[in-house]
């Protein structure tokens, strides 16, 4: 096998970073509650490898994060394998409770072919998607169920999903005219929207390497090793497979500092840079299917039952609660601040609540179930709660601060040490 060059940072800054061309209707695509936090450091495992290391010629990080910049494949198919593993705690079933009633579902709530809905399964387990691609203004992106399918298609000013269990349609529009206005809103959707956000996070707290070659889905790949400087992130290391002739990232894998299998795996089984039929793109509503537009959701006049926000005041149907601390939490994240530099760096925002938890989280008896699911902390900010997965932690505070990152408990404290 060919030798490889590694540089750092300041080098692989300097071959700019990755300017995709993203779907305007991409941010159904993986629901941004579940994936903003982590967008960043989101990695898949080399579990598609095929026999032997492929021998290609030397290449430097900077080269190859320049050879991913450059990359223009705007025509593919393909299977790609998602697991996600943050290590939640088990609510024995309350976590679904609380998910659909946030987003509303079923007779009194949504369409459950609305994206923002379904794709929450992504938040968890193992999943098997089908996508394709022609241009900016054609992809479909399948859920493979064990009996149903769940599918979503962008053609042109069309936006369709369909889930076949339910037989339920959910239906919106995007403007031809949008451009990059909506990217800043768009989630991470294949291996290589998860490499360009995790490029942006590459200066000079951050070592970049090329570890070797890999086969991933039949293809020859470079490997692209991402790992931070600092101590105190909960990320271990980020590594990137990428294409060699097309420069189209093929996998990518983030460990977590604590050891153990990725965080989240996300990558190709197969892959074909081919054109898909123009027919991959075309829907019909079935018939008896029940059709919900976007636009009767965010009126509450249909598709979340009768009451829609009236007679129960709430939205998607639901009670209103604690109006007032609403307003509060919508003024603290309008407020939302970073503390660090680099991994370390720790979102901070003001919920108007005191107590530990977000005011109206859901009435004492809630509020005590959740905080005895975190580890009590204290410090010169005072005393809060911390909770914890493999990746992201947040520390809320009894004056009600959160603070939010990649980072360890102890660099949670920290900054609210320095933030009081």
């Amino acid at each position: 096998m060919a030798p490889y060059e590694s540089d750092d940072t300041t080098t692989a800054r300097e071959a700019g970073e990755p300017g995709a061309r993203r779907s305007r209707a991409a941010r159904y695509i993986v629901p941004v509650t579940v994936m903003g936090v982590a967008a960043a450091t989101i990695g898949l495992v080399p579990a598609l490898a095929d026999s032997g290391d492929p021998d290609l010629p030397k290449i430097t990080a900077a080269q190859l994060i320049e050879k991913i910049a450059q990359s223009d494949v705007e025509q593919l198919s393909g299977t790609v394998k998602i697991t996600t593993d943050l290590g939640l705690p088990d609510l024995g079933g309350l976590e679904s409770s609380l998910a659909s009633g946030a987003v509303g579902e079923g007779e009194d709530g949504g369409s459950s072919a609305d994206p923002t809905t379904k794709l929450t399964e992504l938040a968890s387990g193992t999943h098997t998607l089908r996508i394709a691609a022609d241009g900016p203004d054609r992809q479909k992106v399948s859920l493979l169920g064990n009996a149903s399918e769940y599918s979503l298609i962008h053609n042109g000013k069309d936006v369709w999903g369909y889930d076949s269990e339910s037989n339920e349609v959910f239906h919106s529009t995007t403007e031809e005219s949008a451009g990059d206005k909506d990217r800043e809103h768009q989630p991470p959707a294949t291996p290589k929207d998860f490499a360009e956000e995790a490029l942006k996070s590459v200066d000079d707290t951050t070592s970049v390497t090329v570890d070797g070659t890999a086969q991933v889905a039949g293809r020859d790949a470079y490997k692209l090793v991402v790992k931070p400087k600092q101590s105190g992130s909960t990320v271990g290391a980020i590594s990137i497979a990428v294409d060699h002739r097309t420069g189209t990232p093929l996998k990518f894998t983030l460990t977590p500092a604590s050891g153990g299998a990725a965080v989240v795996d996300v990558g190709f089984t197969k892959v074909s840079f081919d054109r898909p039929a123009a027919s991959t793109f075309d829907f019909t509503p079935p018939k008896g299917a029940k059709v919900t537009e976007e636009g009767e959701l965010d009126s509450g006049e249909k598709g979340r039952g009768e009451k829609g926000r009236g007679e129960k005041g709430g939205e998607h149907g639901k009670p209103e609660r604690a109006p007032k601390s609403e307003e509060d939490l919508a003024k603290g994240l309008d407020g939302l601040k970073v503390l660090g530099e680099g991994w370390n760096s720790v979102a901070t925002f003001d919920t108007g609540g005191e107590g530990g938890l977000p005011a109206g989280s859901g009435g004492s008896d809630l509020d005590g179930f959740l905080g005895s699911l975190g580890d009590r902390v204290k410090g010169e900010f005072g005393t809060g709660t911390v909770f914890s997965t493999r990746l992201v932690n947040a520390l809320f505070t009894e004056d009600g601060k959160v603070y939010v990152g990649a980072v360890t408990q102890d660099a949670l404290v920290k900054a609210a040490n320095e933030g009081k």
